[in-house]
């Protein structure tokens, strides 16, 4: 079992050509200065199957990274590489980042698609003997006695066969629509004696459990398609069953807005409906399908035949994670569970208090989301409180959220929630939750046609003693309660007047289109943020030329846009040291002689998914010091947060959530290596080395308390103090 990373194809080592007097000048050609965006994703995925591969977790979490793995392709390949194929049948030719066209991109990313799937049956088939040992089987029917084959085929009588509707292809009866992600199996019967054969196909609906447990001691889970072919008789009694295949198809999920839309709400109504039916783009095979049913299924879902794939393991691997609930806490993380902050609790849990005495950022998931559902809910029952200003991009199911600015329209407060339709797959639970919003008395915005509002901003308008009051929020990431006990964000709490005077305009650009052109503090984009980066990283570069010091570190999910690549090059190439902490997508090449000698990346991927953005300018004094400028944000560095999304960079002054942002979070994740990859000059990912002076970032984080947090209960706590080797912090 290997934990390091496969080379991608395509990807050569990268060095900079001296020139004819021997100087080494920076590459120049695309494919030297950038990663392709499409290649950088599926270098991520295969550093979280790595996980599912790594010996120190436990079994099942390692299944569920194996899961997600399964999911992540799932979507990569519904949005991505659909859209990629829409390009070339549109013969469209803009090229990538890295100069290749559409049809060269979809080369290369078919081929290393190809041998990510054959890595994950890999991964499948070691956890199954693993999981196996441990009394949790991922059986074949075949495989068990005939007791427990006996209760199977009970049950698929009584609660399978209910369920499921044989469709006979024929003239008569035309191919059936098979929605994305959809299971079925296609069968080729023949009855008694009569002349011919016949077609059928089933469907696996999409409300039965993929995986059947059957009882007894040991954990025994059977996939349901396993069960539709092992007891087909059922459904064909008098046929003959000459071949079977099981299938499952994906197709595009995207979906495009048009400019001219008059109405936003009517217009995903039904482009939902169309993305249901959107061209196939991929089809998976059992790879003992018939022969006739496979030549069948290749002709109706009129798939590139490069985009077929045939597997002996099991189709539809994100299913797994449903075995991953199974009471077995030995085989799991240790529960975590997130501290409510000191600091909120010592004022009675009075959040508004809190905050006026002074700034606080919540690290979540070490930090427990309440406080943010606590802020808004005591703003919907506060009687001070006379206006709720929200930003909603995923909100999950069950919202609080959502059930925190009902009760204060109930109330009375004058309520604005800003929802994003455009929030790709959540389009319709947004819409839902938009309806239930007015029917409140919400006054409900959404927002602009061509761009999505993607900035996490709550405002709470509070009447005091010595006149208004605005207490904000600020995050990086949404205002979800399940995603927040996975996904490591930032939430920062102020009432500093300032942010609260942008935040008001930045809410009135969303509503009523009025551009601000005066904003005191924050940034936003489209029509700032990408200015202000330039901004920042050319003082750094002018710190540099001037011999004063400079550095930038910055944490983020992905960078793909061209510019801001090059202003961190332009930044290197003058001296600026540059430390980035990368999860996902890097365009960017790191450690390339005369381009990027002085950027270093590295990609923590572990048991909580990193998603907080934060930006860190030495400005003047060597990172990490009180004299840098800090910033949080909602935006990744890609041309879509620059130049499609309304997005925000907020500038952190108060000294605790200063010092917290980055002698601790930012710090701690530079300091990292138990969980991290480090982005090397060859554009390959490799594990840096545990060893015995090992730092693990997560760990580090849920056993210690946060600065601006922990209030004075907590002081006496002895929180570590890190600092980067020979340096002082």
């Amino acid at each position: 079992m290997t934990l390091g990373e496969a080379p991608s194809p395509g990807s050569d080592h990268t060095s900079a050509e001296p020139s004819a007097d021997g100087v080494v000048g920076p590459p120049e050609a695309p494919e030297e200065r950038y990663v392709n965006r499409e290649l950088s994703w599926l270098s991520f995925n295969r550093r979280v199957l790595a996980e599912s591969e790594n010996s120190d977790y436990p079994l099942l979490e390692r299944l569920r990274f194996l899961s997600i793995s399964g999911s992540n392709l799932d979507e990569f390949t519904t949005v991505r590489i659909a859209g990629l194929e829409g390009q070339v049948h549109r013969n469209i030719e803009t090229p990538g980042i890295d100069g290749r066209s559409p049809r060269q991109q979809l080369d290369a990313i078919r081929e290393q698609v190809l041998e990510l799937e054959d890595r994950q049956q890999e991964s499948l088939d070691v956890l199954r003997g693993l999981l196996a040992e441990e009394g949790i089987v991922i059986a074949l029917v075949d495989e068990l006695s005939k007791d427990q084959q006996k209760w199977l085929e009970d049950y698929f009588e009584t609660d399978i066969l209910p369920l499921i509707t044989p469709q006979a292809i024929d003239p008569s009866h035309p191919f059936p629509f098979v929605a994305s992600g959809g299971m079925g199996v296609l069968f080729r019967l023949k009855r008694g004696k009569r002349k011919g054969e016949l077609v059928e196909m089933v469907l696996i609906p999409s409300g039965a459990p993929r995986f059947v447990r059957v009882p007894g001691e040991q954990a025994i889970y059977v996939a349901i398609e396993q069960l539709v072919t092992k007891f087909a008789d059922q459904m064909f009694p008098g046929f003959k069953i000459l071949g079977d295949g099981i299938f499952r198809v994906l197709r595009d999920s995207d979906i495009e807005v048009e400019d001219e839309a008059e109405d936003l709400v009517r217009y995903f109504r039904t482009a939902i409906q169309r993305r249901r039916r959107g061209r196939a783009v991929l089809l998976e095979l059992d790879d003992e399908c018939d022969d006739a049913a496979e030549a069948l299924l290749r002709e109706q879902f009129d798939v590139d035949a490069a985009m077929i794939v045939k597997t002996g393991g099991m189709l539809g691997l994100h299913d797994l994670d449903t075995i991953c609930n199974e009471p077995r806490p030995d085989l799991k993380f240790t529960p975590f569970s997130p501290r409510y902050p000191e600091r909120v609790l010592a004022h009675d849990g009075d959040v508004f208090t809190a905050i006026r005495e002074k700034d606080i950022v919540i690290h979540h998931p070490y930090e427990s989301f309440e406080v943010v559902v606590d802020f808004l809910h005591q703003a919907a029952v506060d009687p001070a409180v006379v206006s709720i200003k929200q930003t909603l991009y995923r909100a999950g199911d069950q919202s609080p959220v959502i059930a925190a600015l009902v009760e204060a329209a109930q109330n009375g407060k004058a309520v604005t929630a800003v929802v994003e339709l455009k929030a790709r797959f959540d389009e319709e639970r947004n819409i839902r939750w938009a309806n239930e919003l007015e029917r409140a008395g919400v006054q409900v915005i959404y927002g602009f046609t061509e761009w999505k509002t993607h900035a996490k901003v709550s405002l709470v308008v509070r009447r005091e003693e010595d006149g208004y009051r605005t207490y904000c929020h600020f995050g990086t990431g949404n205002y979800h309660p399940v995603n927040a006990k996975i996904y490591t964000d930032l939430s920062y709490f102020t009432a500093d007047a300032a942010l609260g005077r942008d935040a008001a305009k930045m809410f009135n650009f969303i509503t009523g289109y009025i551009e601000p052109d005066d904003l005191e503090c924050i940034a936003i984009s489209p029509i700032g943020m990408r200015e202000k980066l330039y901004e920042l990283i050319d003082k750094e570069i002018a710190n540099a030329k001037a011999g004063k010091p400079s550095g930038i570190w910055v944490k983020m999910n992905s960078i793909t846009n061209q510019p801001i690549i090059d202003k961190l090059y332009e930044a290197s190439q003058a001296g600026v040291e540059i430390r980035m902490v990368v999860r996902g997508i890097c365009s960017l090449r790191a450690g390339i002689p005369g381009l990027s000698e002085n950027i270093s990346v590295k990609s923590i991927i572990g048991r909580f998914l990193e998603h907080a953005r934060m930006w860190a300018f030495a400005n003047g004094k060597a990172l990490p010091s009180r004299q840098a400028k800090v910033y949080i944000t909602s935006a990744d560095a890609m041309s879509r947060n620059l130049d499609r999304r309304v997005e925000v960079m907020v500038p952190v002054t108060n000294k605790t959530v200063h010092d917290q942002m980055l002698k601790q979070v930012m710090l701690a994740n530079i300091l990292d290596t138990e969980r991290s990859w480090r982005l090397d000059p060859d554009g390959q990912y490799r594990r840096m080395g545990i060893g015995e002076e090992g730092f693990n970032c997560h760990q580090y984080f849920m056993s210690n308390p946060s600065l601006s947090g922990r209030g004075s209960a907590l002081d006496s706590h002895d929180v570590p103090h890190l600092t980067l080797p020979g340096r002082e912090a």
